[in-house]
């Protein structure tokens, strides 16, 4: 009979496997804290995101694969996450930010901002730390969508506060602006505005923050891939061509800048605009297809009322189908190379 200990124990570990990093659980470092009493064992699986799409699974082949072994009677995991920075240090983000995304498209009317918000709730909900920057400076729509009113402060060190809602931390030009006035600016003054609110929000300590970008391929996109080194983008479409065909533009941009696309999301689908044609071109690009998600009301009145539909309703299908995208994102971004934690700018 072979002693119960720990090395028994993280020799039985090693057969469980992340299906994302390819590696099993005791080779990426996910076990900490191992303690053995009798034939009692505990320790904690410490993931790279709260958000992990396969976390219960995990857990319930580390139970498994310890009870199976000679002397064990029973096993406590206790499961925490610490999210990986994909940022050099250095990088000058007002705060410790650990992953910047860019919510994109290459036309606007696909919903992208109500993509970024839902993906963010969602997020926000598995326990992360999440930010989202409107950097849609021409129609600033996450205030609304998130029932956020009133200006941002200052912290009495120069750097603004950011608002926060639904437990997200959130940053807009709509918040600077009055109601009804537009935004008329110049590449020069967007890529200013964008440089004010990467560096000089105190985001805080933030696992993700989004960033919801104007449509299109122009000075906004430019200027975010100069200012920061992003962790990736999320490419948002509809399912017919005529929107296809804009989203490849999206693409093509970012492999210009140098941005890797982490996925494409498909919204709206269902009978008005069909299905499938954001799985598609996610193959022909040899990119990761995040998920579909069906047209339903919920999502506008959500977008309305300022409660995003994933935290108003979180079991309708569209809800269920950000939940998921949000997992498979995290799970993308898992798979980046990890950096050194970023330095905070003083």
């Amino acid at each position: 009979m072979t002693p119960l200990s720990k090395e028994t124990i993280l020799e039985a570990l090693q057969s469980v496997q992340d299906p994302d990093l390819n590696k099993n659980i005791v080779e990426l470092g996910f076990v900490k804290d191992l303690a053995v009493c009798d034939g009692s064992i505990r320790f904690t699986l410490e993931l790279t995101t709260p958000a992990c799409p396969v976390k219960e699974q995990l857990k319930e082949q580390a139970q498994q694969a310890v009870l199976a072994l000679e002397g064990a009677e029973s096993v406590n995991i206790n499961m925490t996450a610490q999210v990986r920075t994909t940022l050099p240090e250095g990088n000058q983000l007002g705060g410790e930010v650990r992953n910047v995304i860019a919510i994109t498209s290459g036309k606007g009317g696909v919903g992208k901002t109500t993509c970024a918000v839902n993906i963010a709730a969602a997020l926000a909900a598995d326990g992360a730390k999440v930010g989202i920057l409107d950097a849609d400076v021409y129609g600033p729509n996450v205030p609304v969508m998130l029932g956020l009113k009133g200006h941002p402060e200052g912290d009495g060190s120069g750097r603004i506060v950011p608002l926060n809602a639904h437990g997200i931390k959130a940053m807009s030009v709509g918040f600077l602006v009055e109601d009804g006035q537009p935004v008329m600016w110049r590449g020069p003054m967007l890529h200013k505005a964008l440089e004010k609110f990467l560096r000089e929000v105190d985001w805080g300590e933030l696992d993700y923050l989004l960033v919801d970008m104007p449509p299109g391929t122009g000075d906004a996109q430019i200027s975010l891939a100069q200012l920061v080194p992003m962790t990736g983008a999320v490419v948002v479409t509809l399912p017919q061509e005529v929107s296809l065909v804009d989203v490849r533009r999206a693409i093509g941009m970012c492999e210009k800048v140098r941005v890797d696309v982490l996925g494409v999301v498909e919204n709206m689908a269902g009978e008005i605009f069909g299905e499938g044609g954001g799985a598609r071109t996610a193959s022909d690009f040899s990119v990761p297809f995040l998920g579909s998600i069906p047209m339903e009301a919920n999502m506008r009145e959500g977008g309305d009322a300022g409660i995003p539909s994933v935290t108003k309703d979180p079991n309708s299908p569209s809800s269920k189908a950000f939940q998921m995208i949000a997992r498979q994102l995290a799970a993308e971004v898992s798979k980046l190379p990890a950096q050194s934690l970023p330095t905070l700018e003083v």
